[in-house]
């Protein structure tokens, strides 16, 4: 570990609580083979060996009957979760009849995923409560807000964390969002992952941690994109999991952040008869990826739970995941 970096290793070690201070160090160290192993140190308390994927599938809302034929052939598929991307130009009633008829007709096994919060904020500002929208998914249950990009400015922190608070309440869980490598100083990130980590603390509601690169010409280079993974990892001590998105950072760059604190691959997952896209890997691809950074593989369900566990890495080829450098 680099030179005054000393002490942060120590309290990671330990299990204390990371502060401010020490988020700021760690986004300022060069280190990135000190911070990984840290990282990787914090994600293998959680998660072991293992690293895990689930089978999403996208599902268009416009027509009621095409959602439920395409959410049922998506779970024949094996598909556990459905995402339903709001549609603004229907009414909030449209929505809710999606949402009845798809809890009517796929296991309750199945999560669906419906409304960002910015889409919960659009539908008040038309009439209907964030509240009313809320019990509306609680009762779809299992179900969670979802995490997408936002086109343009999202809502400001204090809009945010009110309606997580009112889905955490409800017994909604939802993912958490932490937007980089656009124009964010390293105190923003440091103080953005200690909101959540307060909010967190409060409600308990959060699953799972999702870093989203800004895609613009600035982007993030390979290192800066590892260290977020990392610091992360370290700085938000109490949600279970971090993911990456393949199609968002590639492949490769989701191997390494395997080994710097992330636990999941995320992504669409298709199968050896489906047509494949660019944003799609094979079940059996995505297996081999997350075996050769050396990890378990692990298919999970809505819950996290195991459904499947694939055989580990060949251990005469690496005995152990170890950070690497880029």
């Amino acid at each position: 570990m680099a030179r005054g970096m000393e002490n942060v290793e120590k309290k990671v070690r330990s299990g204390e609580r990371l502060d401010r201070e020490d988020g700021l160090a760690l986004l300022a160290s060069d280190d990135l083979a000190g911070l990984g192993g840290l990282a990787h140190h914090v994600r293998t308390l959680k998660s072991g060996d293992t690293a895990c994927f689930a089978v999403r599938r996208t599902v268009d809302v416009t027509d009621p009957d095409g959602a439920v034929r395409d959410a049922t052939e998506a779970v024949a598929a094996g598909a556990v979760e459905l995402e339903l991307p709001a549609a603004a130009e229907l009414p909030w009633e449209h929505h809710a009849q999606v949402l009845g008829a798809l809890r009517r007709q796929v296991p309750d096994t199945v999560a669906l995923h419906a409304f960002t919060v910015a889409d919960v904020l659009r539908i008040a500002e038309q009439g209907t409560s964030a509240e009313t929208v809320l019990d509306a998914l609680t009762a779809a249950g299992p179900a969670s807000l979802t995490a997408r990009p936002a086109a343009g400015p999202g809502p400001s922190w204090e809009e945010w964390a009110r309606v997580q608070r009112l889905a955490h309440r409800r017994g909604l869980t939802t993912p958490c969002t932490l937007p980089y490598g656009h124009t964010e100083e390293p105190a923003d990130l440091v103080d953005h992952l200690l909101r959540l980590r307060e909010l967190q603390d409060e409600t308990g509601g959060f699953r799972v941690l999702l870093p989203l690169r800004h895609p613009g010409p600035r982007g993030a280079t390979g290192a800066e994109i590892l260290k977020t993974f990392a610091v992360a990892r370290l700085m938000l001590d109490n949600v279970p999991h971090v993911a990456v998105d393949w199609a968002l950072h590639g492949a490769q760059t989701a191997q390494l952040a395997l080994q710097h604190g992330a636990d999941e691959m995320a992504g669409r997952v298709v199968e050896g008869d489906e047509e494949r896209d660019a944003d799609a890997l094979f079940r059996e691809d995505l297996v081999d990826l997350i075996r050769d950074a050396g990890f378990r593989p692990v298919e999970r369900d809505a819950r996290y739970g195991a459904l499947r566990t694939y055989e580990g890495p060949d251990p005469d080829r690496r005995e152990s995941p170890q950070p690497m450098r880029v």
